[in-house]
């Protein structure tokens, strides 16, 4: 069983050739600080304020939505004409 005992050495090696990189990131994010944890002090948004918000990104994904569909239409009548002419 030369092969596998081979095998066997050659991963151990390799493994102890490879850096520890979990441990050099470790050191050089500096870990987290608990202090720091409520850097941020962002108002309180009212209900009105939260459904205002709600609105304007429905009506934007909307318009958004609008441009995507007539944009792929455009296209496939254009794919499809040129199938048929072609």
């Amino acid at each position: 069983m030369p092969f596998g005992e081979s095998f066997l050495t050659t991963i151990k090696s390799n493994k102890s050739i490879i850096l520890d990189k979990s441990r050099r990131f470790r050191k050089t994010t500096g870990g987290y600080d608990w202090s720091k944890s409520q850097q941020f002090n962002f108002p309180k948004a009212t209900p009105e304020q939260l459904k205002q918000i709600r609105e304007s990104m429905q009506k934007n994904q909307k318009q958004i939505r609008k441009k995507q569909v007539f944009a792929f239409l455009i296209i496939v009548i254009a794919l499809f004409f040129l199938y048929m002419y072609s």
